[in-house]
């Protein structure tokens, strides 16, 4: 059975979007929560902590991430998380940006298998939670992984998810699908695929070619796209008929879920200009939108722009097949 999970997103896709994203999209199946970062002093920051609250995310089926090199920190968070009423904690050994992982953490803990067994062999002996693992090749070599997969074959862990890519690139360049496809006969454990599926026919194109993978995890592409898990749930190109009233309505809950939830306007427009990085893809009968929108100095201006990219959009596109 097909089944997506929403990729975490480090300042995108939060409580707030996601409530916003399931109230007008749908087609995930589990949500993953942007990761928790320890402190020394073993404290959950209170946006963490928010994040992840049960009664922020009622409607949703959430597992909770750790980024961390620490197994004291691990079991910390997993005894946290488990007060809360979760059963399952995700790793995140894939985050590649240079400040993380030059900490040795994400990715950048990949060129370290022993330590990796080390946090494993404490987190599986002093904790039941349930513990996936969300990675990417290495950091500096695709060939970093296959020194990790021996390791997490001595773990009874729930999935595995790879991003074909190294630390090293970001999200620069291909992904490696050769790569990829060599990882699944070194494990037994179960595999998710993530990495620039961006389309119905990207998602499957990736079929036809990993047919045993049943299992997907869908990050940057969802943002662009909000309609694209649904529509590859129903393997179906054709957007809905309302398509740019759907967005609008999605775009001012999000827009006032911020509004209640930041401080100035400045803040604000910082935040819906990041996002409309991403949705801006979606509407390429406007290309100077995202300029518009960058350049709006006030509320009513950050509004006019987008009132003025969705209705462009709608008044002059043809039907679109991704």
């Amino acid at each position: 059975m097909l089944t997506i999970y929403s990729s975490p997103l480090q300042g995108f896709t939060d409580f707030r979007f996601r409530n916003a994203f399931q109230q007008f999209f749908g087609g995930i199946d589990q949500y993953i929560a942007p990761y928790i970062r320890v402190n020394g002093k073993l404290e959950i920051k209170p946006g963490n902590e928010r994040d992840i609250l049960p009664a922020n995310n009622r409607s949703l089926n959430l597992i909770p991430q750790i980024i961390t090199k620490d197994a004291d920190e691990f079991l910390f968070v997993a005894k946290f998380v488990q007060k809360l009423g979760y059963t399952k904690l995700n790793w995140n050994l894939g985050c590649p940006y240079p400040m993380i992982a030059k900490r040795g953490m994400g990715s950048g803990l990949l060129s370290m298998p022993e330590k990796i067994d080390e946090i494993l062999a404490r987190v599986c002996a002093e904790t039941d939670i349930q513990v996936s693992v969300k990675m990417r090749l290495g950091y500096e070599s695709s060939q970093e992984i296959f020194h990790v997969l021996p390791v997490l074959e001595r773990y009874r862990l729930a999935n595995i998810t790879i991003h074909p890519r190294i630390g090293k690139q970001l999200y620069r360049g291909d992904v490696d699908l050769k790569a990829f496809e060599e990882c699944l006969g070194q494990t037994s454990h179960k595999i998710f695929y993530n990495g620039d599926i961006t389309s119905v026919q990207s998602f499957r194109e990736m079929k036809e070619r990993f047919p045993t993978i049943n299992h997907w995890m869908i990050g940057r592409g969802l943002i662009a796209d909000p309609f694209l898990p649904a529509m590859i749930k129903a393997d179906n190109p054709v957007y809905p008929e309302k398509r740019y009233e759907v967005f609008n309505s999605f775009h001012d809950t999000l827009f006032s879920s911020y509004e209640e939830a930041l401080s100035g306007r400045k803040h604000l427009l910082m935040k819906m200009y990041s996002f409309w990085e991403f949705f801006i893809q979606s509407f390429p009968l406007s290309p100077k939108g995202l300029k518009k929108i960058k350049k709006a100095q006030s509320l009513s201006m950050y509004r006019e722009a987008v009132k003025q990219i969705i209705y462009n959009e709608a008044v002059n596109s043809a039907p679109r097949f991704p």
